[in-house]
């Protein structure tokens, strides 16, 4: 069967209708029709999906946004991908701007990488491609045994700090920690701008616990075979919290991916204050804003927190002004148009590096 360049459909696997706001402004985009289909919960919590529409031979794009209740989202894009499998569609393209559990992508002691068995899920159930955004750790690319395509909103955040932050120039770029500073130094170099991190401040660091699963206990047995004799790792103690470049008189610019639980923001913007920042913004892709993120930010010393809208946070900005979005949903409407149409990608990572 012979099918035309112009046969691909656009879904929504979400079941909530403020997920699906991207998903409409992507096929306002792209000038087509979000595809028909129910996405609902059964009376004793399983997910069903009907797909309302023939999809055989047909390219097609499910498009998730990942709202709090992560685990029914994953569940929704697992059951409609595995529908569309199972009505012979050609190709099923997920668009997944925030991939659900990309912390859980090291080995931590007796756990285990739970974005590597996600990634497994999402082929079984029958998807062939990804479309993201901003993946926690790049590397979590190999995880796949299919294409990944991990789009950047930092032109979209950059170009907001050009228009919308007045007096940029005046600004420095901060870095909340030593691990976020490739980051931190991308943005800097890009705006042209000094760069800062912040060093010492009391979290558990996802490099603490990364390594290893601690066993063997690290206890010498003084009964056994002495023949031999480890040396003993020394724990970690972090330094007095401080901040490693001159914020004094400037907008101090907070980057980062993920914006979830505010704590360590809140505290790097109150040390910013004490060193002399008479402004400070927070920029982050991934705006998930969970437990009480909203109330801490506005009573925070923290200006604005500007992130896109790869998650739904419309709740959350009606109970905190702070915070402004940005819509990415022009790379991933265009993603989709050069994935279908055979183009290549390189436009769309145009001066991008690997440290990005």
């Amino acid at each position: 069967m012979n099918v035309a360049k112009s046969a691909y459909r656009v879904f929504s696997a979400n079941s909530s209708a403020a997920c699906t706001e991207l998903a409409k402004k992507i096929t306002e985009r792209l000038g087509v029709e979000l595809g028909k289909s129910v996405v609902f919960q059964e009376s004793n919590r399983e997910t069903r999906v009907d797909v309302k529409e023939s999809v055989r031979g047909q390219t097609i794009f499910i498009i998730q946004t990942i709202p709090r209740d992560v685990n029914t989202a994953i569940m929704e894009l697992l059951v409609m991908a595995y529908a569309l499998k199972t009505s012979c569609a050609k190709n099923i393209i997920g668009v997944i701007p925030y991939f659900p559990y990309s912390k859980q992508c090291k080995m931590r002691k007796r756990g285990s990488i739970v974005c590597k068995l996600l990634a497994s899920m999402l082929a079984k159930a029958g998807l062939t491609h990804i479309i993201t955004m901003d993946l926690h750790q790049k590397e979590i690319q190999g995880f796949f045994s299919f294409p990944v395509d991990n789009l950047r909103a930092s032109p979209f955040l950059i170009q907001y700090i050009q228009e919308e932050i007045p007096d940029y120039r005046n600004a420095i770029i901060v870095a909340k920690s030593p691990a976020a500073a490739k980051r931190a130094q991308s943005y800097a170099e890009r705006l042209r701008l000094g760069l800062a991190v912040i060093h010492g401040e009391a979290q558990c660091s996802e490099s603490d616990m990364a390594d290893g699963r601690h066993s063997p206990p690290c206890v010498r047995n003084t009964t056994g075979h002495t023949g031999l004799e480890l040396p003993l790792m020394m724990a970690k103690e972090k330094p007095p919290i401080t901040v490693v470049g001159d914020v004094g008189g400037r907008i101090a610019i907070i980057v980062d991916d993920i914006i979830d639980d505010v704590g360590d923001f809140v505290a790097a913007a109150e040390i910013l204050k004490e060193r002399g920042a008479y402004k400070i913004y927070i920029m982050a892709t991934h705006g998930l804003l969970s437990a009480d993120a909203p109330r801490l930010i506005e009573e925070s010393a923290i200006d604005e927190v500007v992130v896109t809208n790869t998650v739904p946070h419309e709740v959350q900005k009606l109970q905190c002004p702070k915070i402004k979005t940005v819509d990415v949903s022009m790379i991933l409407a265009e993603a989709i148009r050069r994935i279908h149409n055979g183009e290549s990608m390189a436009y769309l990572f145009r001066n991008i590096t690997v440290d990005d």
